[in-house]
């Protein structure tokens, strides 16, 4: 039940930015095993002016950086955090070719009963089986 934000620079064409939610969406199926249409995803863009980043950690980022922020279960190993950042780099290298460089991704994780996914009901807190 991963909710998945980017954060982008205007400009793109649409065609780019649903090449970026499909490969976000196919690295979540891929290595969390997330069900079929678990598909909770945004793009935000924003004016340059608006939009900053540096080179810190010694990475040179273009104009074209993704802010990548993943809300998820706290259920989640090491590994599998390690696996998904890099098939999110490989997947969005193919489609819709974004730099390595230029992927900054990060993780929130909350416990399931802190989740209400529609008609204000505490859907996992009650133990019921879901996918994070």
């Amino acid at each position: 039940m991963p909710i998945l934000q980017v954060s982008m620079q205007v400009g793109k064409p649409a065609a780019y930015r649903k090449a970026i939610l499909d490969s976000l969406y196919q690295s979540l199926r891929d290595v969390l095993h997330v069900p079929e249409g678990d598909k909770f995803m945004t793009i935000t863009e924003h004016e340059p002016e608006n939009f900053c980043f540096g080179s810190a950690f010694d990475v040179r980022r273009t104009s074209d950086l993704l802010y990548i922020s993943i809300t998820l279960f706290d259920t989640r190993t090491t590994d599998h955090k390690a696996r998904l950042f890099r098939r999110m780099v490989v997947l969005l290298s193919e489609s819709p070719g974004v730099r390595p460089e230029d992927v900054f991704i990060n993780i929130y994780e909350a416990p399931k009963e802190n989740w209400s996914v529609g008609n204000g009901e505490m859907h996992f807190g009650s133990g019921k089986a879901a996918h994070g």
